[in-house]
């Protein structure tokens, strides 16, 4: 049965005028029909959400191989292979064997339940965990020179457990506040000042954004973290012993006898005044994880440049197609389908491949079209390539992401995540503007896109990238972008929902990847390579490791 559906999956790569559009005979020529069949497939039932690690998951990188081969990519995978295997570590919480109890100086015990007041995110190198100790409020958890602000700078973190707010300051520079609401930038702090386990909970601006209900969804399914070529998971902090997040009701029992209860605290972060202090209990937590091996694949393209020198530095196209596979029914349905998260942007790295393979002369650089595995288990796919790249690492110059771009109305705007922090920025802002739409700015600080897909691995590494998303305006004065937009996060977003019975405006979703093509063909025809903007904060950041690596 799986190889007669291989077979059928390669008879549609290979003959698009099948799916409703026909093969292009110039470049770009980017076909509404086009875009649709890829997220159609991508997006059906029969692909089961495309979950890492899945039979689902397995067929939508065979697809997308095919497509590569047939646009005249060159394999960039493993060996002659378009696929480059990622050795992963799964790992599932067992809650019926968790415990979660609360011990005051004076008083009784109080046990938490699970998926109500809390749920453990997974350790993935140890089957069991118990940790008591006492407990430490640290604000956001954020240490920030650069912006004179340091949570840790009155309290004693060491052997404790850090209880923590989601995200950032409101008052940080929009990236800045991404950075350092990122959940690896927190643990690496904690880990710095010495603390032994965290608990997280929601500031009131993450709620809408990460509803309890949805978190304890996700919870269920599996978690999966990179392997090494030691065998150890990748960006894994084993002073951690314990990673918890509580639901609003169990951050309100938690703090209920304190001096600061949650009301308190969530006052003090709309006033900015927030106060770190030491909790009077210590609680008691253990763990039980089901830990196994797992692979899965990130599929890998490149068309070769055609300058003597500059086609050993390479443009990346990057997309993930994974997305959250079979899960907790919503509104009776278990297969999250992720059409517009991310069929949107893998039907785009498609097109993309065939567009510029078509061109009658080749660009000076070289294009890698990257489409990964593991991005909603935590950019983890990206990361690996980031860490293991199939070309020499300094030869990667550029990373243009494109990750559920919505198309629920015909746009007027796009957005550049990343614009203002390099060359980059600039190149992808005339293109949008070339592509018949206008350049807004971020319409979601809060949200802090930046860090939460895969461009980011690549910023990690010193590497300019930005990230093409859809703006909240419409060429249609009737429709509200902005409330449409807020409205789909709210209801579809990481659900069953997000599936092929929504609204499309195919057309404009040509106009975004008619954009990064653009960006994409100057980047890779510009004398210098990107660089990021002088005196940037991601630039000091990392871009010394670039320099190192040059």
């Amino acid at each position: 049965m799986k190889n007669r559906l291989v077979a059928f999956l390669l008879l549609f790569a290979f003959c698009p005028t099948l799916f409703g559009g026909s093969p292009a005979t110039s470049a770009p020529d980017f076909d509404p029909k086009r875009l649709a069949a890829h997220v159609n497939f991508l997006a059906s039932d029969l692909l089961e959400g495309r979950g890492t690690g899945t039979r689902g998951y397995d067929i939508a990188a065979a697809y997308m191989a095919a497509q590569f081969a047939e646009a005249g990519l060159k394999p960039g995978g493993n060996g002659d292979s378009f696929l480059q295997k990622v050795p992963f570590r799964k790992a599932d919480v067992v809650p019926e064997e968790c415990s979660f109890v609360i011990t005051p100086q004076n008083g009784s015990a109080v046990t938490f339940k699970y998926a109500e007041d809390f749920i453990l995110s997974n350790d993935y190198e140890r089957p069991e965990t118990s940790v008591t100790a006492p407990v430490v409020f640290a604000g956001f958890g954020v240490t920030a020179p650069d912006q004179k602000y340091d949570d840790y700078a009155a309290l004693d973190a060491k052997g404790k457990i850090v209880l923590i707010l989601s995200g950032a300051p409101a008052q940080f520079p929009h990236d800045q506040r991404a950075h350092y609401s990122s959940g690896r930038v927190k643990e690496e702090n904690a880990v710095k000042h010495g603390a032994i386990g965290m608990l997280n909970f929601n500031s009131p601006i993450d709620e809408p954004r990460r509803p309890w209900d949805r978190m304890v969804r996700q919870s269920k399914m599996s978690g999966y973290n990179w392997l090494k070529e030691d065998g150890h998971p990748g960006n894994y902090y084993p002073e951690i012993q314990l990673y918890a997040n509580l639901s609003h009701e169990g951050a309100e029992k938690l703090l209920s006898n304190t001096a600061f209860p949650l009301k308190k605290v969530f006052d003090m972060v709309e006033k900015k005044s927030l106060q770190t202090f030491a909790l009077p209990f210590q609680i008691s937590v253990k763990r039980v994880s089901k830990l196994e091996n797992a692979t899965s694949y990130n599929v890998v393209g490149i068309l070769e440049g055609s300058d003597p020198h500059l086609k050993n530095e390479y443009i990346i196209y990057s997309a993930h197609l994974d997305h959250l596979g079979i899960g907790s029914p919503v509104k009776g349905d278990t297969i999250y389908n992720g059409a517009y998260d991310n069929g949107s942007g893998s039907a785009a790295l498609i097109e993309l491949a065939r567009a510029f393979r078509q061109l009658p002369h080749r660009p000076r650089r070289s294009i890698m079209f990257l489409s990964v595995t593991g991005e909603e288990k935590g950019l983890q796919g990206s990361e690996y390539f980031a860490e293991y790249p199939t070309v020499p690492a300094p030869s990667l110059i550029a990373d243009i992401n494109l990750d559920m771009f919505l198309m629920l109305y015909p746009l007027a705007d796009a957005v550049i995540y990343g614009q203002e922090h390099s060359s980059l920025g600039q190149t992808a802002a005339e293109s949008v503007v070339d592509a018949g739409l206008k350049v807004s700015s971020d319409p979601f600080p809060e949200e802090v896109i930046f860090v939460r897909s895969d461009q980011y691995s690549f910023v990690r590494k010193g590497i300019p990238s930005v990230m093409f998303d859809s703006g909240f305006h419409s060429t249609d004065p009737s429709i509200h972008g902005e409330e449409l937009t807020r409205q789909w996060l709210r209801t579809n977003y990481h659900s069953p929902q997000d599936d092929l019975s929504q609204k499309f405006d195919w057309t404009s979703g040509v106009k975004i990847i008619n954009a990064a093509f653009l960006t994409g063909l100057r980047t890779a025809n510009q004398t210098k390579p990107p660089a990021w903007v002088e005196g940037d904060f991601f630039g000091r950041l990392y871009g010394r490791k670039r320099a190192h690596a040059h």
